[in-house]
């Protein structure tokens, strides 16, 4: 994955994927974010945003949720307005997590894979989620607050053999 660190404002999280070929279990991926508290930066997270919805506050929106892949451009959108969370939250983790209906599907099972972070027309992390394709959830970065109040992102995939309840426990778990 690639990626810069500068301080942040409103930032996307664009998911896609190709459509499952015909006769096969449907391909469904999710964005998960997580965001946690000065007092639990590691722990349970204070609160998820993932499938059609959105943060208690208003900062943190899936704007668009496919259940196919199908369409024309990134399948889901996640904005995170950074600016605007509460100096309660200090972390902000992002995850990928394929849902599991018809038996175990990885991301190599999910053929045309790309996760996209940016802020505006920057470019702060991309990825085809190759380096994970034997898991089934990911983690695609994470969002810091800085003792001066700026959100850095620090990008890192990082993989797992979780269903999406499970995934949501362990995300941010341990410093990364």
């Amino acid at each position: 994955m690639s990626g810069v660190t500068k301080g942040l404002a409103k930032v996307e999280v664009r998911l896609k994927w190709d459509p499952s070929p015909l006769g096969a279990p449907v391909s469904d991926l999710d964005i998960v974010a997580a965001t946690y508290g000065a007092a639990d930066l590691h722990g349970t997270p204070a609160y998820l945003v993932h499938f059609d919805s959105r943060s208690p506050d208003g900062t943190i929106t899936l704007n668009r949720d496919s259940k196919t892949g199908k369409g024309l451009g990134f399948d889901e959108v996640m904005t995170i307005e950074l600016h605007r969370l509460s100096p309660a939250y200090q972390r902000v983790v992002v995850g990928v997590v394929v849902q599991q209906r018809d038996g175990r599907m990885t991301f190599g099972d999910v053929a045309g894979t790309g996760v996209h972070v940016v802020e505006g027309h920057t470019d702060l992390a991309a990825s085809d989620l190759g380096e994970v394709a034997t898991a089934t959830a990911a983690t695609v970065g994470e969002f810091r607050r800085g003792d001066t109040g700026e959100w850095r992102f620090r990008p890192g995939v990082h993989g797992y053999d979780a269903d999406p309840a499970s995934f949501a426990r362990v995300m941010g778990g341990g410093p990364s």
